[in-house]
């Protein structure tokens, strides 16, 4: 296992630069998750970690070595891959001992960690069947098993479950933050998918246009969005942003609806600015404001309400159950204590 520091990474195709300078730390041993809309950089800052993209400037160290020229054979990595990339021809556990019979390893140590990966990710039963025989989470769990029998300092995992259906998606969640825990190696993942991002790392890092807009626990990004972007982007359903400007007994919106709020900085009355407020932290209350009625769509445990409210709409995510019906009337009141202010003109956080 080993730490990975990005410093001052850049990368440009030509005259067009893709990642502007950033700089990550990665403890040994963490789970760091790299999220983003598509095309903000991050599986091209995951390429170059792995040495499968060149570095237009900046510095990356696994463990004490700088690896800028390192061939990404000699990085000591190992990468999971979104298409699984296994080879049809051979069985799993040939697919697993691939990496292993390059390096000329001994018959012996192959079958052992071969062995030691199927028992942990349970696919003792199908070393001899081939891909094509395989379920798309049995052979995502190959790839997996593939990159555990090489033993890396680092892993690095590209998407790995944006081809799996939303059930199984969900258990691989699981199981990919279960092996980290068993193995506790260094790991860095790419996801487009800001729930897998808040349920499985220690430690995210959001990206926007080749910059990071936050880095954090899931929590702390979650609890306290550093500008507009990341409110929007972590969180689902999203949250609430209404634009308008801070009064002394509120926030007034464009719409002319008082909102209660938390505390808001000193000398702020009448700036501009966006509320936030998650629709969780929303709730019924006969003394609140007004709202209608757009949509309402049950989820089991909680119903999520479309309400219009001085002609913006807000999603609200109600525990209780509703009785009320499109076009009819709720009151509703934030949580004060949860209210989120960014400043109109730069995005960030008040």
């Amino acid at each position: 296992m080993a730490s990975v520091q990005i410093a001052d990474v850049r990368k440009a195709y030509g005259s067009t630069q893709v990642i502007h300078g950033v700089d990550i730390d990665i403890d040994d041993g963490e789970f760091v998750i790299l999220v983003g809309p598509s095309g903000c950089g991050k599986s091209t800052l995951l390429r170059m970690i792995a040495g499968l993209e060149n570095i237009s400037g900046g510095e990356i160290r696994i463990g004490p070595k700088v690896v800028n020229d390192v061939p990404p054979k000699e990085r000591d990595i190992a990468m999971v891959f979104q298409n699984y990339a296994l080879y049809p021809h051979m069985t799993v556990a040939d697919n697993m001992a691939f990496s292993m019979k390059l390096r000329k390893a001994p018959k012996a140590e192959i079958e052992e960690r071969v062995s030691k990966a199927a028992q942990i990710l349970g696919l003792g039963n199908l070393l001899e069947r081939y891909p094509r025989q395989l379920s798309g989470g049995q052979r995502q769990r190959v790839a997996m098993g593939r990159a555990i029998v090489r033993d890396p300092q680092v892993f690095l995992f590209d998407e790995p479950l944006s081809n799996l259906d939303a059930k199984l998606r969900v258990q691989m969640r699981t199981e990919i933050k279960e092996l980290h825990q068993r193995l506790k190696t260094t790991t860095v993942y790419v996801t487009h998918d800001q729930i897998e991002a808040m349920t499985m790392a220690d430690k995210i890092v959001v990206m926007h246009d080749g910059i990071i807009e936050q880095m954090g626990a899931p929590l702390d990004l979650y609890d306290k969005p550093a500008n507009l972007f990341v409110a929007a982007f972590i969180g689902s359903p999203s949250m609430n942003l209404l634009k308008g400007k801070i009064l002394a007994s509120g926030f007034e919106t464009e719409g002319g609806v008082v909102w209660p709020v938390g505390q808001h900085p000193a000398d702020s009355n009448g700036k501009a600015a966006v509320f936030g407020i998650r629709p969780e932290h929303i709730h019924l209350d006969a003394n609140g404001l007004e709202a209608e009625v757009v949509v309402i769509e049950p989820m089991g445990s909680e119903t999520q309400v479309v309400v219009r409210c001085g002609g913006q709409n807000l999603t609200c995510v109600f525990r209780e159950r509703i009785t009320a019906k499109p076009g009819e009337t709720i009151r509703i009141t934030p949580d004060t204590s949860v209210t989120h202010l960014f400043d109109a003109a730069t995005g960030k956080r008040l």
